[in-house]
């Protein structure tokens, strides 16, 4: 009897554990970038993202293009949350980066969580 409710209280305890709830999303990460140089040399940007959405008061925000000294070169802001979307797919057209840079680095953030740990560094294609 007490084997049967040791294993009943265990599973219910990894099972709590595992689903998110408010605090527990995590940190987002950036799991996948393209990027597209345009004719008039700016370029497109579509982010594939990942967080555990709970709702409208936690879920990943945006995402920012960063140079080489972690200066924001530009934000794509989500307004709202992916909870049954996950992980999703964001663009951003028109991005004018710096003369000179060949790679800059995608990073999300979450309203609770802040900053992304597990960015992505993606090389620019070449100006013409």
């Amino acid at each position: 009897m007490f084997v049967r409710f040791f294993r009943w209280t265990a599973a219910a305890i990894i099972l709590t554990l595992s689903l998110p709830g408010p605090g527990l999303a995590g940190a987002p990460s950036v799991l996948d970038v393209k990027v597209s140089r345009n004719g008039d040399g700016t370029y497109g940007f579509s982010t594939t993202v990942f967080h555990k959405d709970t709702g409208w008061k936690h879920y990943a925000d945006k995402w920012d293009i960063l140079g080489p000294d972690g200066e924001v070169i530009a934000t794509r802001v989500l307004y709202h949350p992916h909870v049954d979307e996950q992980p999703f797919t964001r663009s951003l057209a028109r991005v004018a980066i710096p003369v000179g840079l060949r790679e800059v680095t995608v990073r999300a953030h979450c309203k609770v969580d802040g900053d992304g740990t597990r960015t992505f560094r993606v090389k620019l294609p070449p100006r013409r």
